[in-house]
C-alpha cells in the first residue's frame, strides 16, 4: 500500500469510529505535539493530553450514520505528508454536514501520525 492509500484508509477508520460516538480512533492516529482547530472553538488546541480532554467531552454525543470523502489529496515531502478532503456526513436528525479538512502527518518510529488537524465548515449557500 502507498503512502496516500495508507494515510487515506487510516483518516477513514477513525473517521468511522468517530461517527459512532468514539473519538479514541482519532486520538490513536495523533502525535502527542498535535494542534488542533475546530470552528467551535475560540483557540488552537496544544497536545494530544488537550486534544484528549476535549474529545472525552463529545464522547457517545456524535452519530453519523454515512459519511464520504471528497477528492482526497496527498502530498507527500520527505516524512510529512499533507491530506486535504472535503467531508460530507449525513444523519436522520440533522440532515448533511459539509466540511473542509486539512490533516499534516509526521513519519517517526511508530508510524504515520497526526501532527495539525484544521477542520472549518464549508461555505454555506446563500
Amino acid at each position: 500500500m502507498n503512502i496516500s492509500d495508507k494515510i487515506i484508509a487510516m483518516e477513514k477508520a477513525a473517521l468511522e469510529r468517530w461517527g459512532q460516538g468514539d473519538p479514541s480512533g482519532c486520538l490513536e492516529i495523533c502525535a502527542p505535539d498535535v494542534v488542533y482547530f475546530d470552528p467551535f472553538l475560540e483557540h488552537r488546541i496544544d497536545g494530544l493530553e488537550a486534544l484528549t480532554r476535549y474529545y472525552e467531552g463529545l464522547r457517545g454525543k456524535i452519530h453519523v450514520d454515512t459519511f464520504e470523502l471528497l477528492s482526497p489529496i496527498v502530498q507527500v515531502i520527505g516524512d510529512a505528508a499533507i491530506l486535504t478532503f472535503n467531508y460530507i456526513s449525513f444523519t436522520d436528525k440533522k440532515g448533511e454536514s459539509r466540511w473542509n479538512c486539512t490533516e499534516v502527518y509526521r513519519r517517526d518510529p511508530v508510524g504515520w501520525r497526526i501532527i495539525h488537524t484544521h477542520w472549518s465548515f464549508t461555505k454555506a449557500e446563500g
